[in-house]
């Protein structure tokens, strides 16, 4: 079986995958797989914006560091938050100057920094209530200049295997369901989140967890996978698995939470910090005000702003909760917490490289410890960025033999085999979300790891036709197992 080969396999599209592309030497060939088309990613559904010490006036990096810490819980490693906040200033500006992103800007010409749950000062750079989008197509339109890199759109990577120093890539097309072969000495994983792992989730129809799946069955250490982040503020539609995301900035513009009786509740809980408490904390609240009122309705209300300031700052956000029947200048915003961020994943050191040589990972998929327990607002396109490029300066800094696409010979077992049995995804939402939403139900988490294990047995042994539907759901599996594991074995130290 002939594999064509390139100096860099990376996986994912995302603003991580884009960013490592565009900082990896000229010189060297690369292959990316995006998994659909090139702008469907969580990095372009990041309405918020990037936390960055811009404003060195009013902000400094020891601030910035600490909210982080706080957020986190202190879970966090502190070189990788000191690395990413020291360093993140300088890929903002490299997003402006070289990439041509477009940041919101004040009258004079500043960037128009706002606040979001658990800053301490005003340091998110945005494009309104587009931050990812804009980032994400800037950055695309770069890379598509590039004569050495080439982009497979519509392709799964199914199966990796390692060699000595190259690892081996079975991708599928799923136009066609064809089987293309690759191979690399470099991988970057950047396959983004878990979120379909959930029966509700804010992420893309995409994140599956492929990666971790693929890294975790090769020997890459994963870890914190039960580090998964409910954000407060998702609209309340429990008619949709995709449930669209209410930023985080319109709290930090002066939105209120209310309960079911249209009463501002978070005052009672965080007297401080209010509706701007980091999103693990605000989430746990609604949960105690559900058990309190016994009513799960919630409202996010910003209604009492002058109508042009909500249309201008959130026009994405205002269109979007219009087109569900409700005008948030008038009225407040049907709420509820629900699946969107994942701080665990493969675990990776200060240069994004795994335990495993060549193996690298970035973005939503790796774990570079700078979040903790809970990520702090707008610190996630940070993290993407500042690791992506770590990354590429690391590959540089190797002695590459460039490929140009030579043949290489390897055999891999044939992709053939009968079809796997059709309904796991969604019994395994099911059980992800009676196990572990906000708080884990241990009980239910025990009875749920019994049944995931037998379906993770028998998706490992059952000799299925490797198809993309396989591949999504034994990463689902896998990523349900993996978690589940970690709660119970957390049971007595994280009560």
């Amino acid at each position: 079986m002939k594999f064509k080969k390139y100096d860099v396999l990376i996986v994912g599209t995302g603003i991580s995958g884009i960013y490592a592309a565009l900082n990896l030497d000229s010189s060297m060939s690369i292959l990316m797989l995006s998994k659909k088309e090139l702008t469907l990613c969580n990095s372009a559904l990041a309405q918020g914006g990037v936390a960055a010490v811009m404003d060195k006036e009013h902000d400094d990096s020891e601030l910035h560091i600490h909210d982080t810490m706080v957020a986190g819980q202190f879970k966090n490693d502190p070189d990788q938050v000191k690395l990413l906040v020291e360093q993140g200033p300088r890929d903002v500006e490299r997003l402006v100057e070289m990439y041509g992103v477009d940041f919101d800007r004040n009258e004079d010409g500043s960037l128009a920094l706002t606040l979001e749950g658990g800053h301490s000062r005003r340091r998110i750079a945005h494009h309104k209530d587009t931050t990812g989008f804009e980032i994400e197509t800037a950055l695309i339109g770069q890379v598509q200049k590039l004569k050495n890199v080439s982009v497979i759109n519509n392709s799964v990577l199914c199966r990796l295997e390692r060699e000595g120093s190259t690892f081996f890539a079975d991708v599928i097309t799923t136009e066609n369901g064809a089987h293309e072969y690759y191979c690399s000495d470099n991988v970057i994983m950047a396959t983004g989140g878990i979120g379909r792992v959930y029966g509700f989730t804010t992420n893309s129809a995409i994140a599956t967890g492929d990666g971790i799946q693929l890294a975790y069955n090769l020997g890459a250490e994963i870890k914190n996978l039960s580090y998964v982040q409910f954000h407060p503020t998702a609209f309340a539609d429990r008619k949709n698995q995709e449930c669209f995301l209410i930023s985080e900035a319109v709290r930090g513009e002066g939105a209120y939470l209310l309960n079911c009786n249209k009463e501002r509740f978070m005052p009672g809980y965080e007297p401080e910090r209010k509706e701007l408490a980091p999103r693990d904390v605000v989430s746990k609240c609604i949960m105690e005000e559900q058990k309190k009122t016994g009513s799960d309705e919630f409202w996010l209300d910003i209604s009492y702003k002058d109508t042009d300031f909500i249309k201008h700052h959130f026009p994405m956000i205002y269109e979007k909760v219009l087109e569900k029947g409700y005008d948030m200048t008038k009225e407040p915003i049907p709420i509820y917490p629900c699946q969107h961020y994942l701080m665990g994943g493969i675990n990776v050191d200060d240069k994004g490289a795994t335990n495993i040589p060549g193996l690298y990972a970035a973005g939503e998929c790796s774990h570079t410890g700078v979040h903790g327990k809970n990520r702090l607002a707008s610190n996630s396109l940070l993290e993407a960025l500042v690791f992506s490029r770590l990354i590429a300066e690391d590959i540089n800094a190797k002695k590459i033999t460039h490929t140009n696409g030579e043949l290489v010979d390897y055999d891999m077992s044939s992709p053939d085999g009968k079809s796997f049995p059709e309904g796991i995804p969604a019994e395994v939402r099911q059980i992800m979300q009676r196990s572990y939403f906000v708080y884990p139900d241990y009980e239910e988490a025990e009875r749920g790891l019994k049944r995931i294990t037998k379906l993770k047995e028998l998706l490992d042994n059952g000799s299925f036709a490797v198809t993309a539907e396989f591949v999504e759901t034994k990463s689902l599996v896998t990523v349900a197992y993996i978690i589940l594991t970690e709660i119970i074995d957390r049971k007595d130290t994280d009560k």
